[in-house]
């Protein structure tokens, strides 16, 4: 069977790879706009609701969140061992022109969805133009 060399994808999956943090790993996300609304889906399977901790300063948004250990008896012997554990951070530089007062989340089936709506003076609107007349009058007499 014949490969073929593809540098673009190559590229792709080393700067995939490169960008992959801690907090990437133990917390994956997915990020998008939705109407007038940025939404974040947070994976943080077997996390206790109590220990997850949202907060914004200036416009940086930071989660964090604990996950457990499950090693607590001392005849376990792990084979493999490939979930973190501990206090995991996630911090998101967010933008000018979003409403930071009415973040909302929600936690359900180990996501947690954050929603950041746009605010009101950040919305395209529509501006009215006023059409004025462009002919000009002159005053006078005409004389024959």
């Amino acid at each position: 069977m014949a490969r073929t060399f593809d540098p673009f994808r190559e590229m792709d999956r080393f700067l995939a790879d490169a960008v992959r943090t801690p907090a990437s790993l133990a917390m994956p996300m997915d990020l998008y706009r939705e109407g007038e609304a940025f939404l974040a889906r947070i994976d943080l399977p077997g996390v206790e609701p109590g220990t997850i901790d949202i907060d914004v300063e200036d416009r940086t948004l930071t989660i964090r969140a604990e996950r457990k250990s499950t090693n607590g008896q001392a005849e376990q012997k792990w084979l493999v061992h490939e979930r973190p554990s501990g206090t995991f951070a996630r911090q998101l530089t967010l933008g000018h022109g979003l409403a930071l007062d009415q973040i909302t989340a929600d936690y359900s089936d180990g996501v947690l969805s954050l929603t950041i709506p746009v605010a009101e003076e950040a919305k395209p609107r529509k501006i009215a133009v006023a059409h004025t007349s462009g002919r000009t009058q002159i005053e006078g007499s005409v004389e024959s």
